[in-house]
């Protein structure tokens, strides 16, 4: 079990939610990308679950590209018999031989600042990766398969149709490098919708925005995570930009619950937003809510313009919030705002 206390509270928080954790009883679970920011919240849940409810006996089978890193990540869990582990690149055929019930495909390069240095990769695992695991759900007849999509799929939307509804799409350049995220996650839900549509696989889609909380790498070149770096360091924060910018931020825990809801309760073939648009700000906003957060360390914005990291390739949206009409039938939404989660969040590093 975790030492870290804002951890605890936070596992705490997702077991006593609604979720029917019964699903689970005797099931394996394989989650891919498992040391990712998102889905290691997930791992710890289900290993959280086992010690409040041993008698579910609920496996994790994590499958990792890089195995010292994520056993680094699990390092508290190392005696856990209910964690496994396989190293392989999830572009290459799945070749475990036990029997899966879930599946959760997280596996992806996420940050922004791979988008220009390896693109290539990026799209790999939400297009190869994507496939070789519906094949994999077909041979193991699966309960569940929880696809994580982003909320990039959706573009540059027009702001009369912000916040976004499920079946609103924009412009995105197929030309355009960066891209190769946001094309290669739609391409990733199609597969679902089409394994789903020709052979029954029952996948779901979730699409995070802008999620953060303990744990989250502070040098993956997301503005946020260079916002606690900064508090973390007692440095003032510097713009790279006007902090225009408008973004809805979602705590993880919170988020952690609406992944699971999408995975147990969720319509097959069906995308479901997972984000706080009761927390939407601008970056500059942002910033200044976090020095305030410790008036004591007498941190300021800086609004002067820096130059930043040219491999991070920045998103053309000025404005990207989800509508989470959708998720809320499945009685979902998030509670805790972006003061008191940066804060959490803030804290768990100390």
């Amino acid at each position: 079990m975790t030492e870290n206390p804002i951890i605890q509270e936070d596992l705490e928080s997702i077991y006593q939610s609604d979720i029917n954790w019964s699903k689970f009883d005797n099931c394996t679970v394989l989650i891919t990308g498992a040391s990712g920011f998102l889905p290691a919240y997930l791992v710890e849940s289900i290993l959280y679950l086992n010690l409040k409810r041993p008698e579910l006996n609920v496996k994790v089978i994590a499958l990792v590209r890089s195995l010292s890193n994520a056993k680094i990540r699990f390092s508290e869990y190392s005696s856990n018999t209910n964690l496994s582990f396989i190293q392989q690149d999830v572009s290459e055929p799945i070749t475990l031989v036990e029997k899966v019930d879930y599946i959760i495909h997280a596996a992806s390069q996420a940050s922004p600042k791979y988008y220009g240095t390896d693109p290539v990769g990026t799209l790999k695992a939400n297009v190869l990766g994507t496939i070789n695991l519906m094949e994999f759900a077909l041979l193991n007849k699966i309960k569940s398969f929880l696809y994580f999509s982003s909320g990039e799929v959706y573009g540059e939307v027009e702001i009369s149709k912000i916040p976004i509804e499920e079946n609103s799409y924009g412009y995105v350049n197929p030309t355009n490098v960066r891209s190769c995220y946001a094309e290669s996650k739609r391409m990733g839900e199609n597969i679902c919708v089409s394994y789903f549509h020709q052979f029954g696989v029952p996948a779901k889609i979730a699409r995070p925005f802008h999620t953060y909380g303990p744990k989250m790498k502070l040098d993956d070149g997301r503005v946020y995570a260079d916002f606690v770096a900064n508090i973390l360091n007692d440095q003032d924060i510097c713009m790279q930009s006007d902090g225009s910018a408008i973004r809805a931020f979602c705590y993880l825990s919170d988020a952690t619950i609406g992944f699971f809801k999408v995975l147990l309760e969720g319509g097959n073939g069906e995308a479901y937003n997972v984000g706080n648009s009761k927390e939407e700000h601008s970056i500059l906003e942002l910033a200044e809510i976090l020095v305030n957060i410790y008036p004591d360390k007498g941190l300021k914005v800086i609004r002067q313009l820096k130059q930043g990291d040219n491999s991070y390739l920045k998103s053309p949206l000025k404005r990207n919030s989800p509508s989470i009409n959708k998720i809320s039938e499945l009685n979902w939404k998030p509670s805790i705002d972006v003061a008191e989660g940066f804060k959490r969040t803030i804290q768990s590093y100390r």
